[in-house]
């Protein structure tokens, strides 16, 4: 396979814009680890025209290979938002070929110990998306619609696993259910029983809605908290501010609902203002003074 490979990587280490350059193999019992191919390559760039290039290569020996050249900045941005989690398990996982000022190596390692602040902001974007698949899915509930109900419910759990392997400082892999069994096995006893259980839909749903709410109130402020910390920056906002916060904007899609949640726990209050016309405020958003 280092016949393949060698030639493909080989002329661009020469090239200061490649910072590195790692090869991630087949794993016999998950193929999908490298898609099905034998090998992945991944190139790690300064910059390019293209923030993501792929391309797919086999050898006489029927040997496949697929490359990606990735830009520094995309993926920074994939490992900060947990958006392309197999390019994050072949930079944890992959075998390092080449490594300008040990740039990959740094990278690594900052992975492992996972900062702090990077637990906060990927917490509140898991823990928003948690939020929004929740309420979703009791509204379906409460309206009958069962099955668009679970769907939701599913995604909520899923999101509820990656928080908590978050929590406990680790990166979400893509096999996140096999983590939550061993860091989690609460989380992971609710996914089974919903997948699992012998109920009827109606009551495996009824049960984990029950089941599910004491784990998920107990990690609202953790889970909101890289929100709640830059609230404190200003007395008041309008809903346009935040969603137009630089980092908020990782999580905008999902920040209105989050907000109505965070006013049910009394953890944000609302401020109203008068406008012009009578009897209409402008609606604006604040913490709690004990938050």
């Amino acid at each position: 396979m280092e016949d393949l490979l060698r030639p493909l990587y080989q002329e661009r280490t020469s090239q200061q814009n490649t910072l590195g350059v790692l090869v991630a193999e087949r794993i016999e019992q998950n193929n999908a680890f490298t898609e099905n191919f034998d090998s992945i390559l991944l190139i790690i760039v300064h910059e390019a025209e293209e923030a993501v290039f792929t391309k797919h290569y086999v050898d006489c020996n029927e040997k496949t290979a697929s490359m990606y050249i990735v830009t520094e900045n995309q993926l920074k941005e994939w490992l900060l938002l947990g958006t392309n989690r197999k390019v994050i398990e072949w930079l944890y996982h992959g075998r390092i070929l080449f490594d300008r000022n040990e740039y990959v190596h740094e990278l690594k390692i900052e992975m492992r110990e996972f900062p702090f602040y990077g637990r906060k902001i990927k917490m509140t974007i898991e823990f928003a998306k948690l939020i929004k698949r929740y309420t979703d899915g009791k509204a379906f509930f409460k309206d009958g619609h069962y099955l668009d109900a679970y769907n939701h419910v599913m995604h909520s759990l899923h999101h509820l696993a990656r928080l908590s392997i978050i929590e406990n400082g680790y990166y979400p892999e893509l096999t996140v259910w096999n983590q939550v069994h061993h860091i989690e096995p609460e989380i992971y006893k609710l996914y089974e029983e919903l997948l699992t259980s012998d109920e009827d839909l109606k009551k495996r749903l009824e049960l984990l809605f029950l089941a599910s709410e004491f784990l998920i109130h107990s990690r609202t402020e953790k889970g909101a908290d890289h929100l709640l910390f830059l609230m404190k920056e200003k007395e008041w906002w309008s809903i346009n501010e935040l969603l137009n916060h630089r980092e908020v904007m990782h999580y905008s899609v999902d920040l209105v609902t989050l907000m109505e949640y965070l006013i049910e726990r009394q953890l944000v209050r609302v401020v109203s203002v008068q406008t012009k016309g009578q009897g209409v405020f402008h609606r604006y958003y604040q913490l709690h003074k004990e938050s």
